[in-house]
């Protein structure tokens, strides 16, 4: 596997290009946006620093997720919730806050390379087969198939991680599903909810299609795919 990593730390660049090296990756490093964004075609996964000299990397985040969809992963010493939070609504598969412990690095790795490789298939939709066709709720489209979300004749464009735990209720309407379901299906870990990265991801997709009943909370276990009505601006909570 090919990694791209963007990082202008020599030392961690370093031990970063190290250590995927070891794992058999080959390593490709940019220390500046420009030159991340002219290879990143190339790469099958991203780690990506966001103190960089030529722009904040939150806005390179926002600009790779418009010409590449492999699996990114931040990697940087922001540590505040906002900045994590962007991150992850900008499409970042995972954020890991430096100082980190390698060999945690590495199995993040590991497990956004699995899981996006699973998700972005047509097993996102779930083993029921549901996959075939749109499923409607309201004036809400979800096609699985084609990995498309309209609301009231309307395209609405979500990340691709906001798209499959939408996609993943979807192909199940009726059931409701745990957060340890949804994590270890769409992110292949059951113990990420501490990251807050379901919320975030249920948070954008409420927030894109305006319409916060789409997911429904089942306060203290997880989520259900919901009946909005056109214009609802409820907290989601059910």
């Amino acid at each position: 596997m090919h990694a791209l990593l963007v990082e202008d730390d020599d030392r961690m660049a370093q031990a970063l290009g190290t250590a995927l090296a070891q794992r058999g990756h080959t390593v490709r490093r940019a220390g500046r946006a420009l030159d991340a964004l002219r290879h990143v075609h190339e790469a099958d996964f991203v780690l990506l620093d966001l103190g960089l000299p030529d722009l904040d990397g939150l806005e390179l985040l926002r600009r790779l997720r418009t010409v590449c969809d492999a699996p990114l992963i931040v990697v940087t010493a922001r540590c505040d919730e906002r900045d994590i939070v962007q991150g992850l609504r900008a499409g970042a598969d995972d954020y890991v806050v430096k100082p980190f412990r390698m060999a945690e690095l590495i199995a993040r790795i590991d497990t956004v390379r699995r899981r996006t490789g699973i998700a972005s298939g047509r097993s996102a939709a779930g083993p029921s087969g549901a996959g075939g066709r749109p499923v409607r709720t309201g004036d809400v489209e979800v096609d699985l198939a084609g990995r498309t979300v309209t609301v009231a004749g309307r395209d609405v464009r979500l990340t691709r991680r906001e798209f499959d735990v939408l996609a993943f209720l979807a192909a199940r309407p009726d059931e409701v599903h745990s957060r340890e379901e949804i994590l270890d299906r769409i992110w292949g870990d059951a113990f990420l909810g501490a990251s807050r990265s379901l919320d975030v991801h249920v948070a954008g997709i409420r927030a894109k299609t305006g319409r916060s009943a789409l997911v429904r909370t089942v306060r203290g276990f997880g989520y259900q795919l919901g009946s909005p009505a056109a214009g609802d601006e409820g907290d989601g909570g059910g």
